[in-house]
């Protein structure tokens, strides 16, 4: 592990491939199993490093030559990364494409197992005034009351807003629902002069953007 570690100091994390990173993580003084092979185990088991740090503690730990305690760092090291990235996004303070709201909601929704949505409040230069979550619900479906999306609006001052929701348990293709949610919310806000930017879908397997696809 030396040859890893002189490669961390001398050029950085950044430098590391994934198998490393993990090897550098669970590395532990007290158990002689090799780090290297341990954390080649964890990809070979699951997948990759993204599907590794999605697994459930108690999955997660019966992968060959882990364990409780190394299962726990990785879960927290996995937890802290995903903290930062929605610190970091919270920088984010004007939208100029759906890529900036996959990248402001991305790390807010990508670990959830239930359906959320949630509204960006925008000026009329499009900066962000307020991110709230409006409704979350099942695995499949979440229920989102377009009255109280408008209301807020207006409490604000907002111009313009975008939906923003994820989808858990599949791709981002939009669902009738999701048509209907945004075809009721379009119309509503335009009653006040309130535009409808985009809706945007998150899920595991991409994105899907509505004025991309020239549905709005």
């Amino acid at each position: 592990m030396k040859n890893l570690h002189d490669k961390l100091a001398s050029r950085g994390a950044v430098s590391l491939s994934d198998e490393e990173l993990l090897a550098l993580i669970i590395e532990s003084g007290s158990d002689s199993r090799d780090p290297k092979v341990v954390a080649s185990n964890i990809l070979a088991t699951h997948g990759s490093l993204h599907g590794a740090i999605h697994q459930e503690l108690n999955r997660l730990r019966m992968t060959e030559g882990l364990g409780l305690r190394r299962a726990e760092r990785l879960v927290v090291a996995a937890e802290l990364g995903r903290r930062v990235a929605i610190c970091n996004s919270a920088v984010v303070d004007k939208i100029s494409t759906d890529a900036d709201v996959v990248r402001l909601m991305r790390a807010q929704m990508d670990s959830l197992a239930h359906e959320e949505c949630w509204v960006l409040y925008l000026t009329s230069s499009n900066r962000i005034i307020e991110r709230q979550r409006v409704s979350q619900g099942g695995v499949q479906a979440t229920v989102v009351d377009y009255r109280l999306i408008v209301k807020r609006a207006l409490e604000l001052l907002a111009t313009q807003l975008i939906l923003v929701h994820n989808h858990p348990s599949g791709a981002a293709e939009p669902s009738d629902a999701d048509k209907a949610l945004t075809k009721r919310v379009k119309e509503a806000a335009a009653l006040f002069d309130i535009k409808l930017l985009d809706h945007v879908i998150i899920s595991k397997e991409g994105d899907y953007s509505f004025r991309r696809a020239h549905l709005l």
